[in-house]
C-alpha cells in the first residue's frame, strides 16, 4: 500500500484476518460434502445424476476462492481507489467505524502523514478474525503508521466523539453488523454527526444495505449522495452477495 497522501499498493505488512470467517468455512465445507456426495452416488443406483453434487460442489469452490479473494486482496484494492478518488491534503482527521485489524484504517492513516486517523470497534471475533485493538496495533506498528493512529472501544449507533470532529468518515463492511434498521440508520446519523461541514463521507457494505444507507442519507444534512458497485473483487462469493459503496459530503 502506498505512504504518504497516494501512490500504488505495495505489500502488506500487516495481519489482517478474514472478515466473517464462519461464512468461508460453511463454503469451503459444503464444496467438500458435495464432491463427498457425489462420490457416493457414483456406487449407487443413482450414477445417472452424480454431476449434480459435483456441479454443486463446483459452484461453491468458486464462492469460496471468490469470497477468500475479496477478504485477503480485493478490498484492499478497491479501498486504494476509494482512498485515492478522496485526494486528501495529508493533514485530514479521519474516522474509520468498526476499523477492525485496520485494513481500510491503515490504508487511510498512510494517507495523512500530518493527521489522524481514529478508529472505533467493539471488537468482535465473530465479525473477524482475531478481531482485537492489539491486533490493530500491531499492525499498525506493522505499517509504520502508529504514531498517528488511535483506537477507542464504541458503539457505532452511540459514537464517543464531539458534532463535527472529522474530515473524512469511513466505514467497511461494518454497519450491516447492527442487526436491526433503527440501529443502522442511527449508525449512519452518527457518522454525518461527527462529520464536519464539507468532509467526506465512505461506506462500503453488502447485500441490501447500501440502498437503505443512501435513503437515511438523503433525510440528512449532507449533499452529493451517490450509490455504486465496488466491482468484482468485492464479491463475496459471486455477484448475489456484492458490495456496493455510498458517497456523501457533509
Amino acid at each position: 500500500m502506498p505512504s504518504g497522501t497516494g501512490g500504488g499498493r505495495g505489500r502488506l505488512r500487516g495481519a489482517y484476518g478474514v472478515d466473517a470467517p464462519y461464512a468461508l468455512f460453511g463454503l469451503g465445507c459444503g464444496a467438500v460434502g458435495a464432491v463427498l456426495a457425489g462420490l457416493g452416488t457414483l456406487s449407487g443406483p443413482g450414477i445417472g445424476v452424480a454431476w449434480l453434487p459435483f456441479l454443486c460442489a463446483l459452484v461453491m469452490a468458486v464462492a469460496f476462492v471468490l469470497y477468500a479473494h475479496a477478504t485477503r486482496r480485493g478490498k484492499f484494492t478497491v479501498w486504494e481507489g476509494l482512498l485515492d478518488g478522496l485526494e486528501l491534503r495529508g493533514n485530514e482527521r479521519l474516522l474509520d467505524l468498526g476499523c477492525g485489524r485496520g485494513a481500510v484504517l491503515l490504508a487511510g492513516a498512510r494517507r495523512v502523514p500530518e493527521g489522524r486517523a481514529v478508529g472505533v470497534d467493539l471488537w468482535r471475533g465473530v465479525d473477524q478474525t482475531g478481531n482485537a485493538a492489539s491486533a490493530t496495533e500491531r499492525n499498525a506498528r506493522a505499517e509504520n503508521v502508529q504514531g498517528r493512529v488511535e483506537l477507542r472501544t464504541g458503539d457505532l449507533r452511540d459514537l464517543p466523539f464531539g458534532d463535527g470532529e472529522f474530515d473524512v468518515v469511513l466505514s467497511s463492511l461494518a454497519i450491516h453488523n447492527v442487526k436491526d434498521a433503527e440501529g443502522r440508520r442511527r449508525a449512519v446519523a452518527e457518522a454525518v454527526r461527527v462529520l464536519r461541514p464539507g468532509g467526506r463521507l465512505v461506506i462500503a457494505d453488502i447485500g441490501g444495505s447500501v440502498p437503505f444507507y443512501r435513503d437515511v442519507l438523503d433525510g440528512l444534512p449532507v449533499s452529493g449522495v451517490g450509490v455504486r458497485s465496488a466491482g468484482w473483487r468485492m464479491w463475496w462469493g459471486g455477484p448475489w452477495m456484492r458490495t456496493r459503496v455510498v458517497t456523501a459530503t457533509g
